[in-house]
């Protein structure tokens, strides 16, 4: 879509250069008539050496700090939930910011401190869609108050898990289909920052529930070829027929053995950022 009279392109700034990063950016790039390359940043410089995409020296941004001089309209991070919790507010204060760690918001200092500049600030935060199907309908369901449960089931095999601490030992041993966690998504992020975006991204859709009351349950299976997700969501319950109101989904997306992510969640996170932005202050699933 060609950029209209008296207009300008938006300038996105893309902060982590991995697989998903370098998507990113080359994506920005094809669309030079709508957008423009404002940065990237990358913890590690040496990233920048990658031989499949060079990106011109003049994009690089080597001090996180001096991203305002930029003068990007949208930051992307796609790095790691640190970089929220270091510079997410600051980022949201500048431009709009979309969130691609939502795993940043377990920690609920951090899950504050946004909302209320998103809230109060003038730009939006947005949260993309990534893997969680139905995001949409279950945030509606939390506006109404008619979400009463929601349960997120994610299966990979034991190499597409990055797993901190406990989890990691007990994923190094399994040989079968293997529960390596149940129970609230709050104090599962911590333990997979890499791994579960899409439960985080489901607790902030399901904000009447929020991170405690969204359950989470991780499994480990050195069968799978693919990446799934199952998400089942449970409303009000009929006072005529006592039966209750849910919803079963389930994600299957083709992944390699060792990825982390699976090639269905790139286009959704172009489609999403592309759709970052014109929607005001506040929280934006996209």
């Amino acid at each position: 879509m060609a950029t209209s009279a008296g207009s300008r392109r938006r300038r996105v700034g893309i902060v982590g250069f991995g697989n998903l990063g370098r998507y990113l950016c080359e994506e920005v790039l094809k669309r030079s008539d709508e957008l423009e390359l404002a940065f990237v940043w990358n913890r590690t410089q040496t990233a920048f050496q990658n031989d499949e995409f060079r990106v011109n020296e003049s994009y690089i941004l080597r001090d996180l700090k001096e991203f305002a001089s930029r003068h990007a309209d949208l930051i992307v991070e796609v790095a790691h939930p640190s970089v929220t919790a270091e510079y997410g507010v600051t980022f949201l204060k500048a431009a709009d910011y979309m969130v691609g760690s939502p795993v940043a918001f377990a920690d609920s200092s951090i899950e504050q401190r946004m909302r209320e500049e998103a809230e109060h600030g003038n730009h939006g935060l947005y949260i993309p869609r990534g893997a969680l199907w139905g995001g949409d309908d279950i945030r509606k369901m939390a506006d109404r108050g008619t979400l009463k449960s929601l349960k997120i089931t994610m299966k990979k095999h034991p190499k597409s898990f990055h797993l901190e601490e406990e989890l990691a030992v007990k994923n190094s041993a399994v040989t079968q289909t293997t529960i390596l966690y149940d129970g609230p998504v709050r104090a599962l992020c911590p333990l997979a920052p890499h791994n579960v975006n899409t439960m985080a991204t489901a607790a902030i859709a399901a904000h009447n529930l929020g991170f405690d009351k969204v359950q989470g349950q991780l499994v480990s299976d050195p069968s799978l070829t693919s990446h799934v997700i199952d998400i089942h969501v449970e409303g009000p319950v009929n006072e005529a027929t006592q039966e209750q109101f849910t919803v079963h989904t389930v994600r299957n997306n083709p992944a390699v053995t060792g990825q982390v992510t699976g090639k269905a969640t790139y286009g959704s996170f172009l489609s999403s950022m592309l759709a970052a932005h014109s929607r005001g202050v506040g929280i934006h699933l996209c």
